[in-house]
C-alpha cells in the first residue's frame, strides 16, 4: 500500500511528502455518464470501490449520451477518445456505458460487481513491473523509477487529477427526476512525458490534489506503475 511518510521533527514540517510504492493500487477507470439509466449501479459501486484500500477508481465521463436530454457537466470529449482508444486496442467495433477497465487491459460491464471484484484480484496477485516513487512538495511533483529495462515502446507518464465526490440532480433526460452522488470524477487526465525504461526516471511536473500517477503503455495498454497523490 502507498504510503505518506512525514518527518516528525520540526524541520521535517516543510519537506517535501513521499508516496513509496510498496504495495501499488489497481488502477479502475470508469466510462459512465449521467445520462444513462444503466450507469447509476456503476456510479454507486464507484464509492466503494473509492473506500477500498489497494484500489484507485476513476470516473471518466463520457459525452455521447447528452444529445438523449441531459449534458453531463463533468463529460469530455478526451474520455470518449480514451474509451475509442481501449476500443481500438482491444479490437472492439463498439463503445458502451458503464465500462470499467482494469489495470488497463481487462474490460468490463461497470455494473456487475462479482466480475469486477474477481479481475481487482487477479490484478493484485500480479507482481509490480515498476517501483514508483512520487515526492510532492505543495502543487510541485517529482516522479523517480529505477531503471527497468527497455520497453517496447516508450511509456506514457500521465498526471490525473479528479474530485473526491459531488452530488447532481438530474432533470432531464433517462436519469430525470433522480439524485446521484458521483466518486472520484476525473477533471483532468495528461500526459507529461515518456519513459523508455533503460535509465532511471526523474521528471518533474505539478498536480493539485487529490491526484494520481500513471504509467502506462502505450495503445492505451497495461497500467505498469501508479500512485496516489494525496
Amino acid at each position: 500500500m502507498l504510503r505518506w511518510i512525514r518527518g516528525l521533527a520540526l524541520a521535517a514540517c516543510f519537506a517535501p511528502m513521499v508516496a513509496e510504492a510498496e504495495e501499488q493500487p489497481v488502477v479502475i477507470e470508469l466510462y459512465t455518464s449521467q445520462g444513462c439509466s444503466a450507469c447509476p449501479p456503476a456510479d454507486e459501486l464507484m464509492g466503494r470501490l473509492a473506500r477500498m484500500e489497494g484500489v484507485l477508481p476513476l470516473a471518466l465521463h463520457v459525452d455521447y449520451w447528452d444529445y438523449i436530454g441531459w449534458k453531463d457537466r463533468f463529460a469530455q470529449p478526451g474520455f470518449t477518445k480514451r474509451q475509442k482508444g481501449y476500443a481500438r486496442a482491444a479490437a472492439q467495433r463498439t463503445i458502451y456505458t458503464p465500462q470499467m477497465v482494469v489495470g488497463g487491459v481487462d474490460h468490463v460491464v461497470g455494473n456487475r460487481p462479482l466480475q469486477v471484484m474477481e479481475l481487482i484480484d487477479k490484478h493484485r496477485d500480479r507482481a509490480d513491473p515498476v517501483a514508483l516513487t512520487v515526492l510532492r512538495d505543495g502543487d510541485s511533483l517529482t516522479i523517480q523509477a529505477p531503471a527497468a529495462g527497455a520497453f517496447e515502446r516508450p511509456a506514457l507518464v500521465q498526471v490525473v487529477e479528479y474530485t473526491p465526490a459531488e452530488t447532481v440532480s438530474i432533470e432531464r433526460g433517462e436519469n430525470a427526476g433522480h439524485t446521484f452522488e458521483y466518486h472520484n470524477i476525473v477533471k483532468t487526465w495528461r500526459t507529461v512525458g515518456e519513459w523508455t525504461g533503460e535509465a532511471p526516471l526523474n521528471l518533474t511536473t505539478t498536480a493539485t490534489p487529490p491526484a494520481a500517477i500513471i504509467l502506462q503503455r502505450q495503445g492505451p495498454g497495461e497500467i505498469v506503475a501508479a500512485a496516489r497523490v494525496d
